[in-house]
């Protein structure tokens, strides 16, 4: 090891390092494996004991005697005393490359100056993906960097994307729509019954069942007279059918009034509240506006899921502005609308999704007793079978640990980033293949834009060092340079006026 770390092939400089490759022939094939751990031998000063965990085997070409046609696995284990080489640079290429598969490069491997590191599409999204890193290790940039990579090779792609800081809007202002709540437009009749229950229903406890038994047969009740509804033979609560807010509220005003109820008139009193505030809070326009009446589903659905893509794969759909109380239940019918669209849609031809959830902890949570649960529910619905009918999820978060269990686990392909904490270090090695431990101890000591990739989306294991992605194509998610920004002044009355005027109405 100290001849070899002279060499001027980093990836010969770097064998029999933690997290550096080694090869040994077995018969006619190169068995290739990855250190873990390193320990000095007590019955020797000159040796080193090592623990490797086996990766794959290639054959060997006659006239180099390099790695070629390498693939994922061992058929046959080396025994005691088999020498060990170092992996150069040339093996890596043949290695790390996906030869005819579809793929996007995001970086270069490390050690190697220029062995490009390749994501495998159709694996990467067949099998759901999450991206993960403590803030401030480049988290924003780097998804940024895989959804461009990906809307370059798809043009006409369908990928939805959940931002809650509306900081992804000016990355993809190119070849994407940008969706808030000036233009979202999303109808409330869209809604099902469990998503109507969190919106309107306020109360807890025993008293709770009692407003949604009452909310159910009311929104039947106004379902029924719409138009559409004539025509459709099943009629459920939890149709996509539209109606209007006032026939609701007309609805439990007549059913308050009769006097064979079941209860009192407070749980009446208790919803009728709620939709009058609720369509008199300007915040929840666009979504509970009466101009949103008209069966728009078919231009909703075309418009952000891309239906057509035309050049534009990608819909941002920034959540920043919404109000809180909602965004978990905005959240939770655009991920309910993509997963019905695909079961319904399964006699067509396939049109694949791609739905990419920003910090995904705040839906997923781990705990199930918070508020949000429909869209908790359908995120796990659609981590377990989504595959099955071409909805891919990718998940982007700085704390898997507070992610649902077993979510994480429904994720082929895991990119991890730093993680200074040692709960979320835990979580990403329980989720991780056997074969990229070694790579696992790396992790706190990765540097910005750096990251292990396993799973299912690569053909080993590796540790890559991100591309620069061009300024224009960025997240508007860059640190204050507080150095330099404290030490200017001037204009601070404007930025005061500008920002409370767009406080008070509530909008950009």
């Amino acid at each position: 090891m100290e001849q070899l770390a002279g060499e001027s092939d980093p990836s010969i400089a770097m064998g029999g390092q933690v997290g550096s490759q080694l090869k040994m022939r077995v018969g006619a094939c190169w068995i290739v494996a990855t250190v873990r751990t390193l320990a000095l031998d007590s019955r020797s000063a000159t040796h080193i004991l090592a623990d490797i965990d086996f990766v794959g085997e290639g054959d060997q070409e006659q006239l180099t005697g390099r790695i070629f046609r390498f693939r994922r696995g061992v058929t046959r284990f080396p025994v005691p005393g088999t020498p060990i080489y170092p992996v150069s640079s040339p093996d890596m290429l043949e290695i790390y490359s996906a030869h005819d598969q579809a793929r996007i490069e995001i970086g270069t491997v490390y050690p190697t100056a220029n062995t490009r590191a390749s994501l495998l599409v159709d694996a990467l999204l067949g099998k759901h993906f999450a991206l993960l890193g403590s803030t401030g290790t480049g988290k924003s940039t780097s998804a940024a960097l895989i959804l461009h990579r990906i809307c370059d090779m798809a043009p006409q792609g369908h990928i939805v994307m959940i931002d809650p800081h509306g900081e992804y809007g000016a990355a993809f202002a190119g070849n994407g729509a940008v969706y808030d709540t000036s233009n979202l437009e999303l109808p409330y009749w869209l809604m099902n019954f469990e998503e109507h229950c969190e919106v309107l229903v306020t109360s807890k406890g025993p008293e709770r069942a009692q407003d949604c038994d009452i909310l159910a047969k009311c929104l039947l009740a106004a379902r029924g007279r719409s138009r559409l509804a004539e025509g459709i033979g099943r009629l459920t609560v939890d149709s996509p059918v539209p109606y209007l807010l006032s026939d609701l509220a007309a609805i439990l005003a007549n059913e308050m009034g009769k006097l064979d109820k079941s209860t009192n008139s407070l749980p009446y009193l208790r919803l009728r509240t709620r939709l009058d505030e609720i369509k008199a809070d300007p915040r929840f326009s666009f979504m509970f506006s009466g101009m949103l009446v008209a069966d728009s589903m078919q231009n909703f659905l075309a418009k952000v899921f891309r239906l057509p893509a035309m050049g534009k794969p990608i819909s941002i759909v920034d959540t920043s502005a919404m109000p809180s109380e909602i965004t978990h239940v905005v959240v939770s019918v655009l991920a309910r609308l993509i997963f019905d669209f695909a079961i319904w849609a399964r006699d067509e031809e396939q049109k694949p999704i791609l739905l990419v959830c920003e910090e995904a902890h705040r839906y997923i949570p781990s705990s199930n007793i918070e508020a949000g649960q429909s869209v908790r529910k359908i995120l796990e619905r659609i981590a377990k079978e989504g595959r099955k009918y071409g909805v891919s999820l990718g998940l982007i978060t700085q704390r898997p640990s507070d992610l649902a269990e077993g979510v994480l686990s429904q994720c082929g392909t895991l990119i991890a980033m730093r993680l200074n904490n040692e709960r979320d270090q835990h979580f990403v090695k329980a989720a991780m293949p056997e074969g990229s431990r070694g790579f696992l101890d790396s992790i706190p000591a990765l540097r910005n834009r750096e990251c292990i990739v396993c799973g299912e989306g690569v053909t080993v294991p590796i540790r890559v060092a991100f591309d620069d992605l061009e300024a224009v194509r960025r997240p508007a998610s860059a640190d204050p340079v507080f150095s330099d920004l404290w030490r200017q002044t001037g204009g601070e009355e404007e930025i005061l006026e500008r920002t409370i005027n767009r406080w008070r109405n509530q909008g950009r």
